[in-house]
């Protein structure tokens, strides 16, 4: 398994001109950046019809912000690799580009923004790249300063990828110091590729989260998840095979598929013998 981006360099060196531009041109990078950036803007709840101003936190090479213009708003990023925002400046976006570290916070007046989403960018302050980097500190003043820049009623949206649950404690619990309410969205919880982690903010108010996607229906996806689990349990002899395939049998009974009669030779193990 390849180690995470965050244990390899700070993000400024990491995404060098070579990692920004693969980054930029790699299909599935984009297909996912894509559809996290519009299930964050879904999850802001914007006003119909009413252009906003949203800041991007982490903007990258402005893939995220390319669906903010695509939906009718503006949009200012800021990111710290400055080869990721020569991309973002290449690619001719209609969005104003800032280079700084949003861990020193935000250089923003009171309730400018209507809003703020940022794509696996987050996880990053979690890390400590220098002796002066206290992630504690840098997620608090990140926070603090947000919440000051936003407007009263409005959303800021974190999608990001936690390598534990310190770290989503961490972050959670520096955003509620900062004076934010809300809480997490997992959408595809049992899921192990598509699972998606959002920290939906609010500056006031205690309006319902909403509810995080799933499966429609015994998707593979949910069906693969709770086979992986009963082979664990099957390994563990937690659950014998002679169960797991009557309780197989059983479910594909009830979806109406032909299933061979049970015996007393079911789930015994053959001798290998021919």
């Amino acid at each position: 398994m390849s180690r995470r981006p965050e244990h390899q360099a700070p993000p400024e060196v990491y995404y060098g001109i070579d990692e920004a531009s693969k980054y930029t041109q790699n299909t599935r990078v984009i297909e996912v950046q894509e559809k996290c950036s519009e299930r964050a803007l879904e999850l802001l709840a914007l006003p119909d019809d009413t252009p906003a101003l949203l800041l991007d936190l982490g903007c990258g090479s402005g893939l995220s912000g390319e669906i903010i213009s695509n939906q009718g708003h503006l949009w200012i990023g800021l990111d710290i690799a400055p080869a990721m925002l020569d991309v973002a400046v290449e690619r001719e976006l209609d969005g104003d580009l800032i280079l700084a570290d949003i861990g020193q916070g935000m250089p923003f007046r009171a309730g400018m923004f209507d809003g703020a989403i940022s794509i696996s960018a987050v996880q990053w302050l979690c890390y400590a790249d220098s002796r002066q980097h206290k992630p504690g500190k840098r997620l608090y003043q990140l926070f603090m300063t947000l919440y000051a820049c936003l407007s009263r009623g409005s959303r800021a949206v974190f999608q990001f990828y936690p390598e534990n649950d310190a770290q989503v404690e961490l972050i959670v619990s520096q955003a509620m110091r900062a004076g934010f309410t809300g809480g997490l969205v997992v959408d595809y919880p049992n899921s192990t590729k598509a699972k998606k982690i959002y920290l939906v903010l609010m500056t006031g108010g205690t309006t319902q989260l909403p509810k995080g996607l799933q499966e429609e229906g015994t998707s593979q996806t949910q069906a693969l998840y709770q086979r992986r689990e009963q082979l664990k349990k099957i390994r563990s002899g937690k659950l014998s095979r002679h169960d797991w395939i009557m309780k197989k049998k059983e479910r594909r009974r009830k979806q109406g598929k032909d299933v061979r009669s049970d015996s007393k030779y079911t789930g015994r193990k053959r001798s290998g013998r021919f």
